[in-house]
C-alpha cells in the first residue's frame, strides 16, 4: 500500500500487468508475482472458467467465447492506464488472441510477453491432442512433466477425473486461437513489442522453435531463456523481468522513445 500511496504522491500512473495460465491450470503459478514484479505495478491474474473461483463456470473451447469473456474486463483496464500481458504455454495463445483484439479496438497493451509456447504457425507434440485416447495423450504429457507421481494419474483416480476433462478442453481452445490466429481476418502480426520466454530444458517449446514468434509482430520482440523445463511461470526471476520491462515501455512512452 506505501508504494501505491507514493504512486499517486508522483503522478505516477500505476502499470496493470494480466497474467494467464497454461493448460489445465489456474493462476496459482502467478502467486508470487506482486511481491516479485517491483515497484508501480498491479498484478492481475485471470482464471479461465471451469478452475480456481471460477470452477462451477463452463468452460471455454471456442475463440469466440474467449473474446466474450475476458474482453470487457481487459478494455477497462486498458482505459484505466498502462498495462500489459503475459501468457504462460497455452496461456500465451490467449494472450496474442487478447493483444490482437485489444490493438483491433484501438487499445493495445505495451507489450506482450510469452512464455514457454510455440509460435502459431508451428506445430507441438499437444497442437492436435485434445481428443487422442487416454492411452495416446498420457505418454505426452509425462513427457513435458505434466503428469502428477503416483496413482493419481491412474484410471479412475482423481487427476483422470477432475484435471484431465479441463486440460482436454483448454488444448480444444488452444486449437481454436491456434486456427484462428493464421486467419488473416482475425489472426497476422501484431503492432505491439513480443517478449519471449523460453525454458532451456522445455522439451515442448525449445528456444530455438520460440524465435518464430519475429513473424507476429511488426514491431520488437526479445528473447530470453531462462533455466528450467516447460513449467516456469512461477519463477520469481522470471516476474522480476517482466516487471523491468513494465517500466521500462513506460519510461520509453513518457520520453517520446516508445511506439
Amino acid at each position: 500500500m506505501a508504494s501505491r500511496s507514493r504512486d499517486r504522491e508522483a503522478g505516477t500512473a500505476r502499470i496493470t500487468l494480466t497474467c494467464l495460465a497454461h493448460a489445465g491450470a489456474g493462476v496459482a503459478s502467478y502467486r508470487g508475482w506482486a511481491a516479485a514484479v517491483g515497484p508501480g505495478i498491479d498484478v492481475a491474474a485471470l482464471p479461465l472458467p471451469g478452475r480456481d473461483s471460477r470452477r462451477r463456470e463452463p468452460r471455454l473451447t471456442e475463440r469466440a467465447g474467449l473474446l466474450a469473456d475476458f474482453l470487457p474486463t481487459l478494455l477497462q483496464t486498458a482505459r484505466r492506464g498502462p498495462y500489459a500481458l503475459y501468457g504462460h504455454s497455452m496461456g500465451a495463445l490467449v494472450g496474442y488472441t487478447l493483444t490482437r483484439a485489444l490493438a483491433d479496438s484501438g487499445l493495445p497493451p505495451l507489450f506482450l510477453a510469452v512464455g514457454a509456447c510455440p509460435p502459431p504457425h508451428t506445430t507441438s507434440v499437444l497442437a492436435d491432442a485434445a481428443d487422442l485416447p487416454d492411452e495416446d495423450l498420457l505418454p505426452l504429457l509425462d513427457e513435458i512433466g505434466s503428469l502428477p507421481p503416483g496413482a493419481s494419474a491412474s484410471p479412475g483416480g482423481l487427476w483422470r477425473r477432475t484435471f484431465l476433462p479441463v486440460l482436454r478442453d483448454d488444448l480444444r481452445l488452444a486449437r481454436s486461437l491456434r486456427n484462428a490466429a493464421l486467419d488473416p481476418v482475425t489472426g497476422g502480426p501484431l503492432d505491439v513489442p513480443v517478449l519471449v520466454f523460453a525454458g532451456r530444458d522445455d522439451p515442448l517449446a525449445a528456444p530455438a522453435a520460440l524465435r518464430h514468434w519475429q513473424q507476429w509482430t511488426t514491431n520488437l520482440i526479445e528473447l530470453h531463456t531462462v533455466a528450467g523445463g516447460h513449467f516456469f511461470a512461477s519463477s520469481s526471476s522470471l516476474a522480476q523481468h517482466v516487471g523491468r520491462a513494465c517500466r521500462g515501455h513506460v519510461t520509453a512512452l513518457s520520453t517520446g522513445g516508445g511506439r
